[in-house]
C-alpha cells in the first residue's frame, strides 16, 4: 500500500505476472489515491500453502480474495484496475460487492477466448486444448515460446523477456490450473449487470484480446467507454505506460 488520496486505487496483475508489472503505472496515481498492490495465490510473494484447488477452480475464487482485501481495508467507492483475465475477476468482484467499487478499469479485457457461434473470441476450442496441453507438458518452454508473442513489441526483446522470466517464476501446478479457469471461463452473461462507470483499454494489436474481443465487451457494459490505445501486445501496462496512465487519468 502506498499513496495519499482518501479513494483507494486497486491494481490486480494477470496470468502469470504479478504486482510488479504496475511499476510504471501505479506509482503515477499515488498523490491523490491510495494504491493497492497485491499478488493473486500462486504468484509473486504469495503464500503458496493458501492455494485451494477447489476454491480456485473458478475466476470467483480470485474474486473473492479481492473482496477480503477490500473488506480487510474498509474500500469504499474504489477504483478497481485489473488486467488480462483480472478484468474479468474485477468485474465479479463489482458484482458480489457493489459498493466497493466505484469505477472499474479493464486493460486488455476478454469475457471468453473460445469463439462460439457468432462470437469471436479468438480461438478455436482446439487451439486452447492444444495451448493448455503444451503448458501441462512443458511450463518452462511454453513460457519461452509465448511469452514473447503475447507481450509483443519484438523490437523490445527485453520486455518478452521479462514476462518470460515472470511465467517461469509461478508456481507450475498452480499456473496449469490458473491457465485452465482463465482460458476456459465465460464471462458473457456478467457484463450487462455491471452498473458502474468502466473504462476499457485495449491495444491496437493483440493476440490475446483482439479489438473485436474489446468492442464486445465495450457493448455488452452499460455507459462503458473504450480507448484504443497507441500500443501493441497485451500487456501495455510495461510497453506504453505513458498512454495507460494519460486515459486513466482522464477517466478518474
Amino acid at each position: 500500500m502506498s499513496g495519499r488520496g482518501d479513494r483507494a486505487m486497486v491494481f490486480a496483475h494477470g496470468f502469470g505476472c504479478d504486482q510488479n508489472m504496475w511499476r510504471f503505472v501505479a506509482p503515477e496515481f499515488e498523490s491523490d489515491f491510495k494504491v493497492v498492490l497485491f499478488d493473486h495465490v500462486g504468484a509473486g510473494g504469495s503464500d503458496l500453502a493458501a492455494y485451494d484447488h477447489r476454491r480456485y477452480s473458478e475466476l470467483s475464487g480470485y474474486a473473492e480474495d479481492i473482496i477480503e482485501i477490500g473488506r480487510e481495508l474498509g474500500l469504499n467507492d474504489a477504483v478497481f484496475v485489473g488486467h488480462s483475465v483480472s478484468a474479468m475477476i474485477g468485474v465479479l468482484a463489482s458484482l458480489k460487492a457493489p459498493d466497493m467499487f466505484g469505477q472499474l478499469v479493464l486493460v486488455g479485457p476478454s469475457a471468453r477466448y473460445i469463439d462460439d457461434g457468432n462470437y469471436v473470441g479468438g480461438f478455436s476450442e482446439k487451439q486452447i486444448g492444444e495451448l493448455l496441453d503444451f503448458l501441462e507438458d512443458n511450463h518452462m518452454g511454453w513460457s519461452a515460446a509465448m511469452a514473447p508473442s503475447i507481450m509483443g513489441n519484438p523490437n523490445r526483446p527485453e520486455l518478452g523477456e521479462e514476462l518470460t522470466n515472470s511465467f517461469c517464476r509461478t508456481d507450475p501446478e498452480i499456473a496449469k490450473a490458473f491457465a485452465r479457469v482463465t482460458f476456459t471461463s465465460d464471462n458473457r452473461a456478467d457484463l450487462p449487470k455491471v452498473s458502474v462507470p468502466t473504462l476499457i483499454l485495449q491495444c491496437r494489436e493483440d493476440i490475446i484480446a483482439s479489438t473485436e474481443v474489446g468492442e464486445f465487451v465495450h457493448r455488452q457494459i452499460p455507459g462503458s467507454k473504450m480507448v484504443v490505445l497507441d500500443a501493441t501486445g497485451h500487456c501495455p501496462n510495461l510497453s506504453a505506460p505513458k498512454e495507460v496512465v494519460l486515459a486513466m487519468q482522464t477517466f478518474v
